[in-house]
């Protein structure tokens, strides 16, 4: 392990090895040492251009007010605008964010797209809201973020908790906040329904992207997609159209995992049948066509893939000595704890690193960004044609840097996306 205790002295960081934030920014700064960038450049991305958090009062069902709490994190711009998710979620933390806004500034790096990194989001869980309080909420927290988000400046898009209908909601209501009534103006969001200025394939983009770095990985481990045996954990939108790409691809599910239970088939599992079911169910628990496990039965499944797809650090140690896989295609943001992962990499287990596989999202929002801006719309092959040719580009220089820096390829992502920086840094320099 890379020393980086200098850049948190300096900057009176008192280093916690179980925050999520500090344990991004050290990766980042273990890339950095690879890369030797100047110690400035690594001052400036071991914390936020900006923190905002927002309080804001919502009248609920029963007439009564309740004060909710928000935040935006803006990492870094030095690309362009800034541009990450909006959660919904009870773990939403100001450090949580930070964390999550500094991977998105990696991720739009590697894949090279003209955004910086941004995330935000409410402390709450958004299934105890009725429709309509959901609604006056959101409707609220984009009022009180205000001028700081803006097609040219913060483009927020869905993320855990939020969905289509919530981006409509904060577009719909920056539309009507906007002054100059710009026709562009619904482009303040990404993830939109497709009647109201979203893109094709947006709903399947992240799984879609991570099936495109496997069609480029697999075959170097002499796995074909009609032999590919797969586990996922996590069933969300990620999770349920990465198990639908990769079963019409010929490759068998196995064992699914989320917060309802564990199910496993060894002839298969159905994913088209287990969405429809999930969609309805809320949970994958019960499903007829699976026999239901332990949680320790699902981790010690032998497979080929296993992909968590659900939320950050989920991948414990415990849970990495139980795997058995060859290779770890981190669907989510971070799943795996630093412990774990260098128990799996020791082991000879491929860790993909999240910042590629799951940088899909992101570049079908940049699509959708763009139509938006130039008033298009593109056909779904049109989209799906870019994206392959976005990602594929994004995993060649991922293995171009493991095989330059001799480094895994967690680290080589991270290295690729932080040389695309320094060299915009190096020709903007710093102003004034």
């Amino acid at each position: 392990m890379i020393q980086t205790d200098s850049v948190f002295q300096e900057l009176g960081f008192e280093y916690k090895t179980d925050n999520l934030y500090y344990k991004t920014i050290d990766t980042i700064l273990q890339a950095a040492v690879y890369l030797n960038i100047p110690r400035r450049l690594e001052l400036i991305l071991a914390q936020p251009k900006n923190e905002i958090i927002v309080h804001f009062p919502v009248k609920m069902d029963n007439g009564q007010f309740k004060l909710f709490k928000g935040y935006r994190i803006q990492h870094n711009n030095v690309l362009g605008p800034y541009k990450g998710g909006m959660r919904f979620d009870n773990t939403v933390h100001l450090d949580h964010v930070k964390a999550l806004a500094a991977i998105m500034t990696i991720k739009t790096a590697l894949v090279q797209l003209p955004f910086g990194g941004a995330k935000g989001g409410v402390q709450i869980n958004p299934k105890s809201l009725s429709r309509d309080e959901l609604m006056r909420m959101t409707r609220r927290f984009t009022s009180a973020l205000g001028n700081n988000i803006h097609p040219d400046f913060d483009i927020p898009a869905p993320d855990v908790g939020t969905n289509a209908q919530i981006m409509a909601w904060m577009a719909d209501t920056y539309v009507n906040l906007d002054t100059q009534r710009r026709a562009t103006s619904h482009s303040v969001v990404t993830g939109k329904p497709l009647a109201f200025g979203g893109s094709q394939g947006r709903d399947k983009a992240t799984g879609q992207g991570l099936v495109y770095v496997l069609e480029e990985i697999l075959p170097e481990k002499n796995i074909a997609f009609g032999q590919c045996r797969f586990s996922l954990v996590g069933f969300g939108n990620v999770g349920s159209w990465t198990g639908r790409l990769l079963c019409e691809r010929g490759a068998t599910l196995l064992a699914v995992g989320d917060h309802s239970g564990f199910i496993k088939n060894d002839q298969g599992i159905d994913a088209i049948k287990l969405t429809r079911y999930v969609e309805e169910k809320g949970g994958v628990k019960g499903f007829a066509e699976a026999e239901s496990i332990s949680e320790d039965e699902f981790y010690q499944t032998k497979v080929d893939l296993f992909i968590p797809a659900a939320l950050e650090q989920m991948i414990n140690l415990k849970k990495a000595q139980q795997l058995d896989c060859r290779i770890l295609a981190e669907a989510a943001n971070i799943p795996v704890t630093p412990e774990a992962e260098e128990f799996l990499l020791k082991k000879g287990v491929e860790i993909l690193p999240a910042v590629l596989c799951n940088a899909g999202g992101v570049t079908v929002s940049y699509f959708e960004w763009k139509q938006n801006r130039q008033t298009e719309t593109w056909d779904l092959d049109v989209v799906d044609h870019k994206l392959k040719k976005c990602m594929i580009q994004a995993t060649h220089r991922v293995k171009q840097a493991a095989k330059k820096y001799k480094c895994n390829l967690q680290l080589a992502a991270y290295c690729a996306a932080l040389k695309h920086i320094e060299e915009v840094y190096e020709h903007r320099g710093i102003f004034p």
